[in-house]
């Protein structure tokens, strides 16, 4: 890879960062995992990016490596024995934006979604991220009606979890 290359790399990385938080976020529960699924979503991209032809938005195109990097990791590991995790993912919050009720009400809405489906958490997440349907379908490569579906029927299984 050219040092221009590279470097485009690196500038696309750091400002779309956030994205790979956000799945490693749904896919991992404590510390540890999320920063060696940050590490393997990285490497993907890495690896990928000399292909990376520019026929949509970066992000877009990183969304799917990120998703499918996250996909792949979990099922190999759900073959593994559970392991206990003795921290969670801290994030940098200003002391006057920190909110003890918002954060619970965060950490159940994680553990809630960590309970569906691959596919589906990947489509909860384009859908917190305000992604339109069209975005959605283009991404996890499904109909768009589909995704409307999908994510009607998501709302519903998380209302059931959320208050049973």
């Amino acid at each position: 890879m050219t040092k221009e290359l590279e470097h485009q790399f690196v500038s696309e990385l750091e400002a779309n960062q956030n994205i790979v938080h956000k799945v490693c976020s749904l896919y991992t529960d404590n510390r540890e995992s999320h920063n060696d699924l940050f590490q393997e979503i990285t490497i993907q991209l890495w690896k990928a990016y000399p292909k990376f032809r520019g026929d949509s938005k970066f992000s877009t195109w990183m969304y799917r490596v990120a998703l499918n990097t996250a996909i792949t990791l979990y099922r190999k590991s759900r073959k593994q024995p559970k392991t206990q995790a003795f921290d969670t993912v801290l994030y940098k919050v200003k002391a006057e934006e920190y909110d003890p009720t918002q954060e619970r009400q965060l950490n159940l809405m994680y553990s809630a979604i960590r309970e569906l489906g691959d596919i589906d958490k990947a489509l909860v997440f384009l859908y917190l991220e305000d992604k339109n349907y069209a975005e959605i379908s283009d991404t996890l490569g499904i109909s768009e009606v589909n995704a409307r579906v999908k994510m009607s029927r998501i709302k519903t299984k998380l209302r059931t979890i959320l208050n049973p």
